[in-house]
């Protein structure tokens, strides 16, 4: 689906009765899931379906600096997430469909957006899936179609050019595919910090993988857990990953994700 200036799906029409989506969106009550200065998340019913509504109020020039004073690209407006789910949608990649978006403004101060997504019908993400893994490792098929899944999920990201920014665990909700083995199916979330580009430089995979193995740190992982995930990820066998990691990708990915660890349990 293109990344239109405005788009309301048919269903949601008949509850907006002509009145500005902008406006709309902007007064709806339902369960607050974030609340900050700028950009509110939180899902509403209507009718007998549940949506998640991302609604953006501009942002201001000292929060656009800091971002900037950071590194860090500012998030003004849900076009990233729209744009994210679009191109991840088109490469096969699970993510929550949109029933509704819309920008307008030009100026990053005062741009105004929405963003409405489908309830995918799942509240429990991986990281509340493995949190007992340490304790109560799951089957090895189990742990093997999880790592699989989600080596698969970022191969197909990063290939096409897209960055998720902040790659955890948590991001990926989890429903069940087949209750008779116990098989999940996953769908990748929140990704409105998401970077869209024709091709990723190598810091920013970097950054998505260790945040990422920053997230599983805790759970469990042996070393040939992460070995499975290298070689799910590269599509490569382990000869060839030795062979031509000279540059010494994955101990970047493994020198940031514990400077991550070490700030975060020092905070």
């Amino acid at each position: 689906m293109p990344a239109e200036p405005l788009y309301i799906r048919n269903e949601l029409q008949q509850y907006l009765r002509g009145e500005d989506p902008f406006t709309y969106f902007s007064l709806q009550d339902g369960e607050v899931f974030r609340a900050l200065e700028f950009r509110r998340t939180y899902a509403i019913v209507l009718g007998e379906k549940k949506y998640f509504v991302k609604y953006h109020k501009g942002s201001s020039a000292g929060e656009i600096l800091k971002n900037l004073l950071q590194l860090r690209l500012p998030v003004i407006s849900a076009k990233n997430e729209m744009q994210a789910i679009s191109r991840l949608a088109e490469l096969g990649v699970p993510v929550p469909s949109v029933a509704a978006y819309g920008v307008r403004g030009s100026s990053p101060l005062q741009r105004e957006s929405f963003i409405v997504t489908d309830d995918i019908g799942s509240q429990e993400n991986l990281e509340d899936l493995t949190r007992g893994w340490p304790d109560n490792p799951p089957p090895f098929r189990t742990r093997w179609q999880q790592i699989q899944a989600v080596a698969d999920i970022a191969r197909v990201m990063h290939g096409n050019g897209i960055c998720h920014r902040d790659f955890y665990l948590c991001h990926f909700m989890i429903s069940p595919k087949d209750s008779s083995t116990g098989e999940v199916s996953l769908t990748l979330m929140d990704l409105h910090r998401a970077l869209c580009k024709s091709r990723l430089s190598q810091r920013w995979i970097i950054k998505d993988l260790a945040g990422l193995y920053f997230s599983a740190m805790d759970i469990g992982l042996t070393r040939n857990d992460l070995i499975r995930f290298v070689l799910a990820y590269s599509g490569k066998n382990l000869r060839q990953v030795v062979r031509e990691d000279a540059a010494g990708f994955w101990g970047k990915v493994s020198d940031r994700a514990l400077r991550m660890k070490a700030r975060h349990s020092s905070s």
